[in-house]
């Protein structure tokens, strides 16, 4: 039986990097009643959303909306635009990228996987050196994170974009951007994007259960060609009807209500201050690990996430104690050490729904938590956050 008898005073922090925190308002608007969704109504619900989400990937082209995690955007990306056998170039910069190569492995598809340290971002010399050699143009895409959520790394994506056009190579470039997209300066289209994939949970302040691609032109040109099977993650069916608003099959509709209110949140700060303040917030915790005298995962200052750090524990400290202590004493969760950094590192989440007290609380969770676990620090993390926080204060509301 599910515990459900823990009621500690106060509110939990949840400072995991997705999901995140879901603002109250949210929270409301996904409270209304549901309605019919083939409806009038839900049709003015459902273009003003899809037109939303334009603005949030930074593009004039289509935007489709799946009930999904972001491992089903994963798919329909690869589904939509590959056939069977074709070769995919991937790059290993965290837990992330070795999934989305597992799915591609399942689906058939060969891939070439250029190792990585988990310590870095996308190397775009390796891939331009890669596509270069491809003479005969066997790689059909090029798929990379943007933003590793497990490592708390970003990769440069004009960079790589720049790598394609330089070689004259035709392959598609399709990026994963769960974790940043809202959070993140992310512009499918002057990138040249071809695939963007996202989820609802992280810089979209909703929970589990959007999934989004946006896609180029060109995507949809090679998505006739196509010949993996798909079926439910099949853009045509979605595109035929999404002009109007609605879905081939029943969408999450109260979860489309949340996110024309979190859209509606991410146009009144404004997209530049929403970035702007997840860089703030990122400098200000990356100020507190160096003051605690800790070491932060990513080693390539160009590579910071703005969305969230993560935190390498001393030798002979494992993270998950740690991090269970945490959870116990102070109600807060700290997101885990994933794949071959379990319990080596735990991720502070500093997106979404957040300010500089929720920043402040959960640096002194952190501070409380090393001094009562005997992990080996320094004390001042939070003065040094604060000190950061004040040199390049928000702009008053």
């Amino acid at each position: 039986m599910l515990a459900l008898n823990r009621h500690p005073s106060g509110r939990h922090f949840l400072q995991i990097p997705g999901p995140t925190n879901v603002p109250d308002r949210v929270l409301r608007a996904i409270d209304q009643p549901t309605i019919d969704h083939r409806g009038p109504e839900f049709g003015e619900l459902g273009r003003e959303v899809l037109a939303g989400m334009r603005e949030v990937f930074q593009t004039r082209g289509p935007v489709i909306i799946y009930p999904a995690s972001g491992t089903g955007a994963w798919e329909a990306a690869l589904v939509n635009t590959l056939s069977p056998g074709d070769h995919v170039l991937m790059a290993e910069t965290g837990h992330f990228a070795t999934l989305w190569r597992r799915l591609a492995e399942r689906l058939g598809l060969r891939v070439t996987f250029l190792p990585g340290d988990w310590r870095h971002g996308v190397d775009a010399a390796e891939i331009a050196a890669a596509l270069r050699a491809d003479r005969a143009h066997d790689i059909a895409a090029v798929c990379v994170v943007h933003n590793e959520t497990s490592t708390g790394v970003t990769s440069d994506i004009p960079a790589v974009r720049a790598a394609l056009d330089d070689a004259g190579h035709p392959a598609l470039l399709l990026v994963d951007t769960i974790s940043s997209l809202g959070s993140i300066d992310y512009r499918h289209e002057a990138w040249g994007v071809d695939v963007s994939v996202s989820g609802s949970q992280k810089g979209l302040m909703l929970p589990p259960g959007l999934s989004f691609n946006a896609i180029s032109e060109r995507a949809l040109a090679r998505a006739e060609q196509a010949r993996l099977p798909r079926a439910y993650w099949d853009w045509r069916d979605m595109l035929a009807v999404n002009d109007k608003g609605y879905f081939p099959y029943t969408p999450a509709t109260n979860l489309l209500y949340g996110l024309h209110e979190a859209i509606a949140m991410l146009r009144a700060e404004g997209l530049p201050e929403v970035f702007a303040r997840h860089r703030r917030h990122a400098e200000a915790t990356r100020a507190a690990v160096e003051a605690w005298g800790l070491e932060v995962l990513c080693l390539d200052p160009n590579g910071y996430s703005p969305a969230l750090t993560a935190v390498l524990m001393p030798e002979g400290h494992g993270a998950d104690p740690l991090r269970k202590l945490i959870l116990d004493r102070f109600d807060m969760s700290l997101g885990q050490g994933l794949g071959k950094l379990s319990n080596r590192i735990f991720r502070i989440g500093h997106l979404g729904h957040f300010n500089d007290l929720t920043l402040c609380g959960t640096l002194a969770g952190v501070e409380m938590g090393l001094a009562a676990a005997g992990v080996p620090h320094r004390p001042g993390g939070i003065a040094a956050a604060m000190a950061r926080l004040a040199v390049a204060e928000p702009p008053a509301r």
